[in-house]
């Protein structure tokens, strides 16, 4: 009797802590991509003086834009691997009232880009 007693304890103590952390990597995890994926020969496409069409047209359509009036776009990707940490990149992109950009910046390991200041 006090055998099976140990057993339903030992029994019950293992499913009580499955949930814990020392079983998750047990559990699958699928990796979840979201946002615009940039590829790094599409983002040198992107110039400052570049009209908002010809961005578009190079790198699709953002994921975000500022809703109160200012010209800026938000290009996110954020990647979550099934047992790692989360990563996101994030590519804004500034225009001026006539269309034209005028400030790249990028968050992340976004790949790099020319604009005309960095070249020589």
């Amino acid at each position: 009797m006090r055998f099976k007693l140990l057993k339903v304890a030992a029994l019950s103590l293992v499913v009580m802590t499955s949930g814990c952390s020392m079983f998750e990597r047990l559990v699958y995890h699928p990796d979840i991509n979201q946002g615009n994926y940039l590829t790094p020969a599409e983002v040198a496409k992107v110039q400052q003086g570049m009209t908002q069409q010809q961005v578009q047209f190079a790198l699709g359509t953002p994921m975000l834009k500022d809703p109160f009036g200012s010209q800026t776009w938000y290009y996110v990707f954020r990647e979550e691997p099934g047992h790692q940490k989360v990563r996101q990149e994030t590519l804004t992109l500034t225009f001026d009232s006539n269309g034209i950009l005028t400030k790249i910046d990028k968050q992340g390991n976004m790949p790099n880009f020319a604009s005309p200041e960095t070249k020589s």
